[in-house]
């Protein structure tokens, strides 16, 4: 039977081809260090844009105040501090932007020193994050010093992933988890003046020493993240749990726990926090104006309506859900691969997923910033059985080709 000879290539397809294999090729032995670097601009490139492109949000005004109550303990004085402090510190549009809003919640809390404190409580709580911005503002403007801790959650976040791959022998997959970063909303938790990031970058370091079976340093790192955001103490509650009921030894986390849960209920007396439901109520029902007193009676048809609009909106404009499910999926592909987390790992997996679902659950918000801390570190589990994925791939690939006998005939 007659065929017909195959179209002969033109120079340019032949060029292109050859292109594209000299790239994958020199990709292929160079993954490491090309990802790496690809990796370390994009942190690089991260850290700049948040010095030089803050995002000017309104909880600045009350983390800067808790940061100088020593100073300015009148409610009028300290008041006066934090916005002027942040009028000199951003833009003449940012600045307009934090405080008039047509009469709404902001312009009232810009000419209503007294509610404006009553707030306080909701943020004296991330204690640890005062502390440092008041320390900083010893020898800095306060809002430079918010700008610097953003930089350095950037540079010390991007070490720890780098130096987790490097130890997994993952660094070719930098730039996925480079990719999922920015997903995730790095770039927006990086411009942000609050502690959501160095929230994240603690916990994250926290997690890397319980992999590594680094006990000691696992306790203080969790500790320090329950300390810059005591809402860690959920994932915390999830993880110890999961570690006595499949009998883990580790005792760093454990006591991390331990200490963040006894530390809970000093902390939230001493910050005079208004409970559990006052702060849902202002933060997913209805913007309160005063929480002096503020003891709404709780409602399970209010709490399931926010728990339904947080739901929608997070899954509509936010991003977390959607990292959250991949996450869910390459554990389920690794698994029918026959590459599976080893123990240690697949708890922590286990209790990152289900801590974001008890976050939820617990205090229904639907901002990804939340949710941050527990996005990243399941693709950083996921690299170890990725990469033994994809040298098994490897190896059959070579298999298969010395297989070819010359002179064969498809």
């Amino acid at each position: 039977m007659l065929t017909k000879s195959p179209a002969a290539k033109n120079p340019l397809d032949r060029l292109a081809e050859t292109g594209l294999a000299w790239g994958g090729a020199t990709y292929a032995r160079l993954a490491a260090p090309i990802g790496a670097a690809a990796f370390a601009l994009y942190i690089l490139l991260t850290a700049f844009t948040a010095w030089v492109m803050p995002d000017a949000n309104w909880d600045m005004l009350p983390y800067l105040a808790i940061s100088e109550e020593g100073t300015y303990p009148d409610a009028q004085a300290l008041h006066d501090y934090a916005y002027s402090t942040v009028k000199s510190g951003v833009s003449a549009g940012d600045y307009k932007a934090l405080t008039d809003d047509g009469g709404g919640f902001r312009s009232h809390m810009t000419d209503n020193a007294a509610d404006f404190h009553s707030l306080l409580g909701m943020y004296r709580i991330k204690f640890l994050y005062a502390e440092i911005l008041s320390t900083l503002s010893a020898v800095m403007s306060p809002v430079e010093a918010m700008r610097l801790v953003q930089v350095f959650s950037v540079l010390l976040f991007g070490a720890i992933t780098l130096l987790w791959l490097h130890r997994e022998k993952a660094l070719a997959l930098a730039p996925v988890v480079g990719a999922v970063l920015i997903m995730a909303g790095f770039g927006d938790a990086a411009r942000a003046s609050t502690p959501d990031l160095l929230t994240s970058t603690l916990l994250l370091g926290g997690l890397y020493a319980y992999i590594r079976g680094r006990e000691a340093a696992t306790a203080i790192l969790l500790f320090l993240a329950f300390m810059m955001r005591p809402d860690n103490i959920v994932f915390l509650a999830v993880f110890a749990v999961l570690l006595v009921a499949f009998r883990q030894k580790a005792w760093g986390a454990l006591a991390g726990f331990a200490a963040s849960f006894v530390a809970y209920f000093a902390i939230s007396h001493w910050a005079h926090h208004p409970g559990w439901w006052p702060h849902l109520w202002f933060s997913s029902i209805e913007q309160h104006y005063n929480m002096d007193g503020f003891e709404p009676a709780f409602s399970v048809t209010a709490y399931l309506r926010a728990f339904a609009t947080s739901l929608l909106r997070a899954i509509n404009l936010n991003s977390w859900v959607g990292v959250s499910v991949l996450a869910l999926a390459g554990w389920f592909a690794a698994g029918r691969a026959g590459f599976r987390l080893e123990r240690r790992a697949g708890i922590l997996f286990a209790a990152l997923v289900l801590g974001a679902l008890a976050k939820f659950t617990v205090f229904p918000i639907h901002d990804t910033r939340i949710y941050f801390p527990h996005l990243i570190p399941p693709f950083l589990l996921l690299a170890t059985p990725f990469m033994a994925l994809w040298a098994a791939l490897v190896r059959g690939q070579h298999r298969a080709a010395f297989q070819i006998i010359p002179g064969d005939k498809p």
